[in-house]
C-alpha cells in the first residue's frame, strides 16, 4: 500500500531540519507549523525557540529560511512579524501529491495507517433486554460506530462489545409469567420481524406487571425465579435465553435500520460476567481495595463525598449478598484486559453516568488490572434535546421511540429526494430516502462534539443548506453527474498547470484528510471529520462556481479539473464511511 506524506509533513520536516542547521543546541525542535490565511501555512516556532537562545527571533527566522531546501515543494517562504514564517507551497507540488493519492487504488488514499496499532475494546450500543429502544440509545450507538470505523482505518485491532442489560431482579416477573403461560413466545416455524418481536415482549411485560403489582402470591413466585435464575437453574435459564433471543430480533431490525452491523458475538451483556463476580469481589476484599461496611463490600474514595461531607462508596456487593453494576463493570475490565489483552477501553456511555465510571476505573487503578500501559476512557455524551431545549420527548411526556424518530427522518428524506429527483424509480426513492434519512440523523449527532448536548430539528437535519449530511450527500451526488457527463475525457493530474486560487484552496484541504483522520481517531473525536467533510464541501462549491470543469478553457485543464472532481468524490465517500453514512451516486 502506498503512503503519501502530506504537503504539510514535507513542509514541516524540511524547516525542522534548517531550525536544527541553524540552531543546533535545540536539537529536534518544532516549527509549529499549521495552516494559514496569509499564506499556504505558517510557523510560529521559532519566537519561542529564540527567547531561549536569547537570539533575535527575525534575525534566527532569516538563517533558517536560507538554510532550508525549497526544490520543487516550496514557492516562497518569507519573514513575517516579529519572527513568523509565511510559507506557500508550488501548485505542482499540490497536483503531484493530490495525483499519488488518487493512485492509491486501496481506498485509503495514500492515508498511513497507525504506526504502533493497540488492541481497543469499545463499549457502545447498550439496549436492554425485553424493553424498547429509545432517543437515549441513539447517541451510543451512532458514536460508537463512528468512532469503531476511524479506528479500524488506522489499522487498530478493534474488539466490539456490547453491553446489553440483560439480568437483573425484572427477569424474575418475566420468566414467572411465561412459566405459567408457556406459549407466549412460541413462533412456529414463522420469521418474527423486530416490530413483532417487541409487541411479543412489550405485551409480556404489560401482563407481567399487571399480575405482579395485583397479585401477592404471583409477587412471591416472581421473587423466588429470580434466585433461582442467579443460582443458574436449567429450567429458568432456558426461559430467561428466550426474551433474550427475542430481544436480539428486535436490537437487529434497529441496527439494520440504522445502517449499522452489530455481530451477534460482541453481543456480551451483563450476564456474561456470572461467573466472575464473586472471584472479582474475592480479589478487591483481599487486596484491601474494597471493605466490609455495614454489610456491603465497599470501595471508599478520598475526593468523593456526598452534600453532607460523608464520603460516598463504591458498592460492589450489597449486604444482602447480591451484586451491583460494579461488580459487573469490574469483572469486565479484568475480562478485556486479561483475556482480550486490550491496552485500551473505551465506554461510549451518557454522561450522567460519570461519576460510576469515575469510581469504577479508579478501584480498578488501585486493584492493579489498569496502569499506564492499559487505559479507560469514557466517551461521555450529551442528552438529545427537543426544540423547546428540553430532553426529547413526544406530545404526551413519552420518551420517543428510536424506530418512530427513524422512520420519520426517514419520511422527511425521502420527500426531499422526491422533490428534487428526475429520473429515480420509487424504488430508487426508498432507498435514497432511507439512506439520507438515516445519514442525517448520524451526522447531526456526531457534528456535536459527543459531550455537548443537541436539539434534534428534522427540518434542519434534512436540509440542503448549511451543514448537514444531506449537503454533502448532494455534493458526491453531483461531482457523480459531472464524471458521468465527461463521458469518453478522464480525470488526469496535470502538475505543469498553474491552479487557480480556488483549485489550490480545494487541493490543501484534500491534503490534509490524512491527519484528520489520525487526530478524529486519536481523540475519539468523530465531529472533528464532519466539520473536515463540511469544509471540503463549502470548498469545491467555491471551486465549481468559479472554474468551469467541462467547459475549461485546454483539454489539459478540463481532466485536471476532473482529476480534482475526482479526489474530491472519493474523499467525501471514504470520510461520510467512516462517519457510517452512505453516499448515493445519484440524487
Amino acid at each position: 500500500m502506498a503512503s503519501v506524506t502530506s504537503l504539510s509533513d514535507s513542509v514541516h520536516q524540511r524547516l525542522a531540519a534548517a531550525l536544527s542547521a541553524a540552531l543546533p543546541q535545540a536539537g529536534s525542535a518544532d516549527p509549529l507549523l499549521r495552516r494559514s490565511d496569509r499564506a499556504d501555512f505558517q510557523a510560529n516556532g521559532i519566537l519561542a525557540l529564540a527567547k531561549q537562545a536569547k537570539a533575535n527571533p527575525r534575525e534566527l527566522a532569516t538563517q533558517v529560511v536560507a538554510r532550508v531546501e525549497s526544490g520543487e515543494l516550496l514557492q516562497n517562504i518569507e519573514v513575517s512579524g516579529p519572527g513568523f514564517l509565511n510559507i506557500t507551497v508550488s501548485d505542482k507540488a499540490i497536483t503531484e501529491n493530490l495525483s499519488a493519492r488518487y493512485a492509491d487504488d486501496t481506498g485509503r488514499l495514500g492515508v498511513p495507517p497507525a504506526e504502533h496499532p493497540g488492541t481497543t475494546v469499545i463499549d457502545y450500543a447498550q439496549p436492554n433486554v425485553a424493553k424498547e429502544m429509545h432517543v437515549g440509545h441513539l447517541r451510543s450507538a451512532v458514536i460508537g460506530d463512528a468512532v469503531v470505523q476511524l479506528l479500524e482505518f488506522t489499522g487498530e485491532n478493534v474488539v466490539c462489545r456490547h453491553h446489553i442489560g440483560d439480568w437483573g431482579t425484572q427477569f424474575g416477573m418475566l420468566i414467572q409469567y411465561l412459566d405459567e403461560h408457556p406459549h407466549e413466545l412460541d413462533h412456529g416455524s414463522a420469521e418474527v420481524s423486530g416490530e413483532e418481536a417487541m409487541s411479543n415482549l412489550d405485551r409480556l411485560y404489560k401482563a407481567s406487571r399487571k399480575l405482579f403489582d395485583s397479585d401477592e402470591e404471583f409477587k412471591t413466585r416472581a421473587r423466588r425465579r429470580v434466585v433461582d435464575l442467579q443460582a443458574g437453574d436449567e429450567k429458568t435459564l432456558a426461559m430467561w435465553q428466550k426474551f433474550v433471543d427475542e430481544s436480539k430480533i428486535y436490537f437487529f431490525s434497529v441496527f439494520e435500520k440504522l445502517d449499522m452491523e452489530i455481530r451477534d458475538a460482541d453481543i456480551v451483556g451483563e450476564s456474561g460476567y456470572n461467573d466472575m463476580l464473586a472471584e472479582t469481589c474475592r480479589l478487591l476484599e483481599e487486596s484491601g481495595v474494597a471493605v466490609r461496611s455495614e454489610g456491603a463490600l465497599c470501595v471508599f474514595f478520598d475526593d468523593i463525598k456526598g452534600p453532607d461531607g460523608k464520603p460516598v462508596p463504591l458498592i460492589v456487593q450489597k449486604s444482602d449478598g447480591g451484586y451491583g453494576y460494579a461488580a459487573t463493570d469490574l469483572s469486565a475490565i479484568r475480562d478485556r484486559v486479561f483475556n482480550l489483552k486490550a491496552d485500551s477501553l473505551i465506554y461510549v456511555v451518557d454522561a450522567r453516568q460519570s461519576l460510576h465510571f469515575k469510581m469504577v476505573f479508579e478501584t480498578a487503578r488501585k486493584a492493579g488490572w489498569l496502569n499506564d500501559d492499559v487505559k479507560a476512557y469514557q466517551l461521555a455524551f450529551g442528552t438529545v434535546l427537543g426544540k423547546d431545549g428540553k430532553p426529547f420527548k413526544t406530545r404526551e411526556g413519552e420518551t420517543v421511540r428510536l424506530v418512530d424518530l427513524l422512520d420519520e427522518a426517514i419520511d422527511r428524506a425521502s420527500a426531499v429526494v422526491r422533490e428534487k429527483a428526475q429520473d429515480l424509480s420509487e424504488e430508487e426513492i426508498a432507498e435514497r430516502g432511507a439512506q439520507v434519512g438515516v445519514g442525517a440523523v448520524k451526522y447531526a449527532d456526531l457534528s456535536t462534539s459527543a459531550n455537548r448536548d443537541y436539539k434534534f430539528d428534522l427540518d434542519q437535519m434534512v436540509s440542503l443548506n448549511g451543514d448537514t449530511s444531506v449537503y454533502l450527500q448532494y455534493a458526491y451526488a453531483r461531482i457523480r453527474s459531472i464524471l458521468r457527463k465527461a463521458g469518453e475525457v478522464r480525470p488526469a493530474a496535470h502538475p505543469e498547470l498553474e491552479l487557480h486560487a480556488a483549485e489550490r484552496a480545494l487541493g490543501l484541504h484534500l491534503d490534509a484528510f490524512a491527519e484528520t483522520v489520525t487526530e478524529a481517531a486519536r481523540e475519539y473525536a468523530p465531529h472533528k471529520m464532519t466539520a473536515y467533510l463540511y469544509q471540503l464541501a463549502s470548498l469545491y462549491t467555491t471551486f465549481y462556481d468559479k472554474c468551469p470543469v467541462l467547459k475549461a478553457e485546454t483539454p489539459q485543464q478540463v481532466e485536471n479539473r476532473l482529476f480534482l472532481c475526482d479526489i474530491t468524490a472519493r474523499t467525501l465517500h471514504r470520510g461520510m464511511s467512516l462517519l457510517g453514512i452512505r453516499t448515493p451516486e445519484r440524487l
